[in-house]
């Protein structure tokens, strides 16, 4: 399955451009087989999106990207978010707790919101968002590569704000993904792999072991 796991929505993000129904009419286009919309702090447009998903026959996740003192986190998983900002330890630890899963967003991005080399101190990380459609490619190449030194699971996703930016990037699952449960399983279990659409359709980006072997 092709999911785009770090999506922004009008609904939601006061910074985005695009609603729920155009991002499900652009995914639909692209081949995406399902979304993930993952506001700024916030998760109040779950209702909504999973409804639109059912009426609409397409699978929407809803979870929350949100911003610890060491930079951001995509969360699943986790229905009451911190109403305070806390270290990216004790987001994890309480998504862990919940039986979530947590996602490092755009590691080294140029704005201070990514966990950069903190990935090196945290301990419980579900994965690494590699491969960032709004992030520059070689910071981008910063985290793939620091997610395969440690062995960390590797994803890819937009991190769309408008039309044009979704489906740049998304992960490949293995195994249908049908609930929340099974994403949050997946995220945490399965080997995944970063994909980026290039002419006309979606080409997984290669993982390698800690030691170079493809994997």
């Amino acid at each position: 399955m092709f999911i785009d796991t770090h999506m922004h929505c009008i609904e939601g993000s006061p910074d985005s451009f695009i609603s729920v129904a155009e991002i499900v009419n652009k995914a639909k286009e692209l081949g995406l087989d399902a979304i993930c919309i993952t506001d700024h702090d916030d998760n109040s447009v779950k209702e909504y999106a999973l409804k639109y998903g059912q009426e609409n026959d397409f699978k929407i996740f809803v979870g929350a990207e949100v911003l610890t003192f060491e930079g951001d986190i995509v969360v699943f998983g986790l229905e009451e978010l911190p109403k305070e900002m806390v270290h990216a330890q004790e987001l994890i630890d309480l998504v862990n707790s919940k039986g979530g899963a947590t996602i490092s967003a755009h590691p080294f991005r140029e704005n201070n919101r990514g966990l950069g080399n903190h990935i090196r101190e945290v301990k419980g990380l579900s994965a690494v968002e590699s491969f960032n459609g709004s992030t520059k490619p070689y910071n981008n190449l910063y985290a793939y590569g620091l997610a395969i030194e440690l062995g960390l699971r590797t994803v890819g996703a937009s991190d769309c704000h408008e039309i044009e930016a979704i489906g740049r990037y998304c992960t490949i699952f293995p195994d249908n993904i049908e609930t929340e449960q099974d994403l949050i399983k997946a995220l945490k279990e399965e080997k995944l792999y970063p994909a980026v659409y290039k002419n006309g359709r979606y080409e997984k980006i290669s993982t390698y072991g800690k030691y170079g072997e493809e994997v």
